[in-house]
């Protein structure tokens, strides 16, 4: 997920193309983290020591790991450890952006610290981001004091299961509070009890269809005859799901709540309340979405 986030944020400064950004995220799926780059973002080499073992392996038919084991530069249990880690899906960006000439390793860290205070992020916030960890980067937008614990679990639980069912390399965007949201079209259902509240995933029709061809890739790619599944249908029904998930939880809990049955809005909708309505931007394959969560306010409504 760091590469979203920081990739993001490389477009906006004019640093990569969207096509570069692209380019560099699928680049990132079939690789391994190169065992120099481990070993100098781990501490356990520096770079003229990489530069040197790089230099032996032109010369020896000899793995990196074997060579800086001779060398005294790392141990077997080294070796083992970083062998570990070559999915770091920090490292292969980073790794990404020197393969293709695009940044060096100061101009990469420099441009880190840029992106930290650009985005107002502590520096635990930006090593939860590198991990790639959505229990850990979420809450990194839900810091609002105002929110209560159960829809901070909500946005969460939600987040989980887009990376899960839609998009893993999903990303989200701080939330604010509005008290009114225009909707191209939108799936929306209240859940009553033990806790109240009301949900409403929206977006324009791109980027609904982006939830509908994750969502139903795993849950029904086809009807029986056929056809493809309606956009909205489907991601009406990831809401459904994601609603229900989230009333296990709370039962779990020993609080009861009940789902009603979502509504689907094909027309442009407006949702308004007077107090505590947030927005929670998400992105899925980039495309923007909006969750609209809505609580203890008896003016919510929504029009057409």
């Amino acid at each position: 997920m760091f590469g979203i986030y920081f990739g993001r944020y490389l477009i906006d400064q004019g640093i990569i193309s969207e096509k570069q950004y692209n380019d560099l995220i699928d680049n990132t799926k079939n690789s391994k983290v190169q065992m120099g780059l481990l070993a100098v973002e781990t501490g356990l080499m520096t770079e003229q020591q990489t530069k040197e073992v790089n230099m032996l392996q032109q010369q020896e038919d000899k793995r990196f790991g074997d060579i800086a084991i001779e060398k005294g530069y790392l141990t077997e249990d080294d070796v083992t450890d970083l062998l570990d880690r070559q999915g770091d899906t920090y490292l292969l960006y980073i790794q990404a952006l020197l393969e293709n000439n695009i940044l060096t390793m100061d101009q990469i860290r420099s441009e880190i610290i840029n992106f930290r205070r650009a985005k107002g992020l502590s520096t635990l916030d930006l090593e939860a981001i590198k991990t790639g960890d959505v229990d850990r980067i979420i809450p990194i937008f839900v810091k609002d004091e105002s929110l209560p614990d159960y829809i901070k679990e909500y946005i969460l639980l939600t987040s989980r299961n887009i990376v899960r069912f839609v998009d893993r390399f999903f990303r989200m965007d701080k939330i604010g509070k509005i008290t009114q949201y225009n909707a191209e079209l939108c799936a929306t259902q209240h859940i009553v009890g033990g806790y109240s509240f009301y949900t409403a995933l929206c977006g324009d029709e791109k980027g609904i269809s982006k939830v509908a061809k994750g969502f139903a890739s795993t849950a029904f790619p086809v009807d029986s005859i056929g056809e493809e599944i309606d956009a909205l249908d489907a991601a009406n029904e990831f809401m459904n799901c994601n609603n229900g998930l989230f009333a296990t939880v709370l039962s779990d809990n020993n609080i009861n709540v009940v789902v009603e049955s979502p509504v689907m809005k094909r027309n442009h909708t407006i949702i308004h309340a007077n107090e505590n309505m947030y927005k929670v931007p998400l992105f899925v394959e980039d495309y923007q979405l909006d969750l609209i969560i809505c609580f203890e306010d008896d003016s919510f409504g929504i029009e057409e």
